[in-house]
């Protein structure tokens, strides 16, 4: 029998000799193309971001310049300024600091004592943070300033930290600054706080005849400020040392402090202290009669208005809180009675009340500050939306009705003597009437005038002191003395 022939197997298909180099030429081919757009990809990236950079510097820099036009316009007089027939610069005016646009914050350092925190010092700050953005300001700490000035600070740490603290111009404070930074202390404060820039008032800031900014100055890091005169601690010291007598113009009636003042120094001190009076003369206790305050710093609207950018009308349906004072010596426990006053309610105005009004509740040569510089000095507080000047002594449904007043507030501690009638009988009656604990109950103005009495020595040698520098002053950048 014939068997059939099984087929082999089919061999495997014979690839020619050119394809493998053909695939491998092919697959170069890909793999460049692909590259190829990879790096497409990348140099878009690179031009995206600087196009992003771009557009975030050209936003800074249309910032910058709206900033630059706003305070344009705040310091713009409304008719073009006369032609200035004196060398020193306008009282706005202050040296520029350069911008760079790839940091946004300009972080400025202020530091001092800050005693007795008055509109001055605040000026300082609000100029000061007029050229940046952020303000730092270091709190020397009481046994620095003994140490440096000779003798104590009238108000303690924490009660000058509390102030600082409450002023609407201060973003961030720093405690326990010693009163004279050394080079190695101020570089680190410069890295702690990110510092641009260390600013100060354009007087001259003398320790042991060394300058206190020289290290600032050495880096370039130092920008001047122009001080507000006709204000200092020292000058207000000399007006509540005169409260120590009646009659203030007469030698024979002097308190035993003047009376010593003037055998050591013969009549100099006691003039200068007459000097740092507002008019040179006290109302009799418990009356007014003639009651006019001077002060020899000259308020204008326009530092009015400065001090009130902050200040606003209250929202639709806000809930209005109402306290009023004298507000003399504007100190820490007006301000934590302040906040907590703010804390009733949405908005807070703040009465202050005239020179003769607390002049006939206090008596002696009170209020030791007048209206005008008691009003900046309300203004600068956080806490505060605004003030009414002047206000009615007796609350009337009128006035609570015309502010929208919702809560009337007063604190258990009050500088005004006690009166026979009740000012705060209509928000009473109304169930309007709220009454907030002192937080600080030993800090008066009486309180403050028995510490400068208690340290009556330094504090004498302290004006004395301050008496030649201010003539110094005066005589070098006007070519007279002060009055």
């Amino acid at each position: 029998m014939w068997r059939r022939a099984t087929p082999p197997p089919p061999s495997p298909p014979q690839w020619p000799s050119y394809a493998l180099p053909t695939l491998i030429a092919g697959l170069s081919t890909l793999l460049l193309a692909v590259l190829a757009v990879l790096a497409a990809l990348r140099a878009l990236r690179r031009a995206l971001h600087a196009e992003r950079l771009a557009c975030e510097a050209s936003v800074a820099s249309l910032r910058r310049e709206l900033r630059l036009l706003e305070a344009a316009a705040d310091h713009a007089p409304a008719h073009p300024p006369p032609t200035p027939t004196a060398p020193h610069p306008a009282p706005e005016t202050a040296e520029a600091i350069p911008r760079s646009p790839r940091k946004p914050q300009i972080r400025i350092w202020m530091d001092g004592a800050f005693d007795m925190m008055h509109y001055g010092h605040v000026n300082a700050f609000r100029q000061g943070r007029a050229l940046g953005t952020h303000l730092v300001v270091g709190v020397n700490d009481d046994a620095s300033i003994t140490r440096c000035k000779g003798a104590p600070p009238v108000m303690n740490d924490a009660e000058r930290l509390a102030m600082i603290s409450a002023c609407r111009f201060v973003d961030e404070v720093a405690p326990a600054v010693p009163y004279v930074m050394d080079e190695t202390y101020l570089r680190w404060v410069i890295q702690r706080y990110d510092i641009d820039f260390v600013v100060h008032g354009d007087d001259p800031c003398i320790v042991d005849g060394k300058d206190v900014y020289a290290s600032a100055q050495a880096l370039g890091k130092y920008r001047t400020i122009p001080r507000t005169e006709g204000v200092s601690t020292t000058e207000i010291v000399g007006r509540m040392l005169l409260l120590t007598s009646e009659h203030h113009t007469s030698s024979s009636h002097a308190s035993p402090l003047l009376g010593a003042a003037a055998e050591a120094d013969g009549r100099k001190l006691t003039q200068v202290l007459h000097s740092f009076s507002l008019d040179g003369e006290a109302a009799p206790r418990g009356g007014s009669s003639g009651f006019v305050r001077e002060s020899k710093f000259m308020t204008t609207s326009q530092m009015l208005r400065l001090f009130a950018a902050g200040c606003a009308t209250p929202p639709p349906g806000a809930r209005v809180v109402y306290v009023d004072g004298g507000w003399d010596m504007f100190h820490a426990g007006h301000a934590n009675f302040l906040k907590a006053a703010s804390e009733l309610g949405d908005f807070l105005y703040v009465g202050i009340h005239n020179d003769v009004v607390v002049n006939s509740h206090r008596g002696s040569n009170f209020p030791i500050m007048n209206l005008n510089e008691r009003v900046l000095s309300v203004l600068a507080c956080r806490y505060t939306g605004d003030v009414v000047i002047d206000p009615p002594w007796h609350m009337t449904r009128e006035m609570i009705a015309a502010l929208n007043i919702s809560v009337v507030a007063h604190g258990t501690v009050a500088d005004a003597n006690d009166d026979e009638s009740d000012p705060y009988e209509v928000p009473k009656k109304l169930g309007i009437y709220r009454e907030i604990d002192s937080t600080m109950p030993q800090l008066t103005v009486d309180n403050i005038v028995s510490r400068i009495q208690a340290n009556h020595e330094k504090m004498k040698a302290k004006v004395t002191k301050k008496m030649a520098s201010e003539r110094e002053y005066y005589s070098s950048r006007y070519g007279f003395e002060a009055s």
